[in-house]
């Protein structure tokens, strides 16, 4: 059966009227009421009360994993994060690109006077008091961000960092104006679409890709009468999607594709071909030439490494373990300096307590960076990172050149 769509500024169950944001939509004899919000709008909060309070629904679905869930309920998202845990499985890239998102969106509802995500929250608590079942409907954002990450080049990832960074630390002057507009706006969503054109695989797998996602868990929802919380950029896709079931795609959209096989290659054929430099060197043109090739690649990379763990303001025993480290890890794939820096930082200066705790309103202060202990981990993993690999590009620049 084919849906029928009504957008509905007064058409509340009651008479009652609502605001533009609010859609109805008739699928397989059963209505989904669609509320449109602004994740950091207090008018969006108190829309969302008014609805189910309205609407009497069977069940709310709210654009919420669990893991985002959690941390607005208990507000203990970076208390409760698992420091050791995330190096150990290589995600500090992705702990540094939620880390500036949360910090640029808690920049813009600092400004508009809401922490971001209220509505969603309310929409859980406006549930629960009514006696009213929900659900957390979105997917999994580790998922989400890994696949946006993956989906990108290299270019790409520089280019969205770099806006992050700008939108982190640039501040965030708006005219009155400019914030009433902010305000009827899911802004994530906004800026999304502004960088679509630039980069459309983190248009499709942002927005495109959950809106498939939430309109699945939307329609299989049971109940007759269901209201669905969602950012205001996902309804126009929502509603087209209601009447395609989707659950084929579901299973597609909800894996982490693997790194691209050439990647793979180049992260195994960078060391194979240095060690087989080192190893044509010492057969041509004898041990000495081949020692004084292996020396130049230890300082090449142990030096840049260990200078970027200075730079982040490290613990010595990190400082000696970036040197250490980099012309090994540089010569594997498998592991990067940076992480092996960040664990041993992390190990001898554990981040407190407060760190945690104000490490979202911290982020957005470049000076901070070197006063929070979690934020000078993830600087004694970007800088000896990027230390490594400079030493690795001078280092292999200067064994092949021997070659001729």
């Amino acid at each position: 059966m084919d849906s029928e769509v009504t957008s509905t500024p007064g058409d509340g169950a009651d008479g009652g009227e609502y605001s533009e944001d609010v859609h109805r939509v008739h699928y397989g004899g059963r209505e989904f009421v669609l509320v449109g919000t602004a994740h950091v709008s207090r008018e969006s909060a108190e829309l969302v009360r008014e609805v189910i309070r309205r609407e009497k629904p069977d069940h709310v679905c709210v654009e919420l994993d669990d893991q985002r869930y959690q941390a607005l309920s208990q507000k203990s998202k970076w208390e409760n994060l698992d420091l050791r845990q995330i190096i150990r499985r290589r995600q500090m890239a992705t702990l540094l690109m939620n880390l500036l998102l949360s910090s640029f969106q808690r920049k813009i509802g600092d400004k508009l006077g809401v922490l971001p995500g209220t509505e969603l929250l309310e929409a859980t608590r406006a549930a629960e008091e009514a006696g009213i079942p929900f659900s957390l409907c979105d997917r999994n954002v580790r998922i989400t961000m890994l696949r946006a990450w993956r989906s990108m080049s290299l270019f790409q990832r520089s280019k969205m960092f770099g806006a992050l960074l700008a939108g982190v630390f640039g501040g965030v002057e708006l005219t009155e104006d400019e914030l009433r507009e902010l305000r009827k706006k899911d802004v994530l969503s906004e800026v999304m679409e502004q960088l679509a054109t630039a980069m459309p695989a983190l248009k499709r797998v942002l927005i495109d890709e959950r809106d498939v996602y939430l309109a699945e868990k939307i329609r299989t929802t049971a109940g007759q009468r269901i209201v669905a919380v969602v950012g205001a950029g996902h309804v126009e896709g929502i509603q087209r999607l209601l009447s395609q079931p989707s659950r084929a795609r579901l299973k597609k959209i909800e894996t982490i594709p693997p790194v691209a096989p050439v990647w793979k290659y180049v992260g195994w054929g960078i060391p194979l071909i240095i060690i087989g430099s080192l190893g044509f060197i010492a057969w041509s043109k004898g041990g000495d030439v081949a020692g004084e090739s292996v020396r130049f690649w230890i300082l090449a990379n142990g030096i840049p490494s260990g200078i970027g763990a200075i730079v982040a303001f490290a613990h010595p025993l990190t400082v000696l373990t970036a040197f250490l480290a980099a012309p090994l890890t540089s010569l594997t794939p498998v592991i990067g300096a940076g992480y092996v820096t960040a664990f041993v930082q992390a190990y001898v200066r554990p981040p407190l307590v407060r760190d945690f705790q104000a490490v979202a309103e911290e982020a957005g202060s470049f000076r901070n960076w070197w006063r929070n202990r979690l934020l000078r981990v993830l600087l004694a993993f970007i800088f000896p990172t990027l230390g490594s690999m400079i030493g690795t590009y001078v280092g292999g620049y200067e064994i092949i050149s021997k070659l001729f």
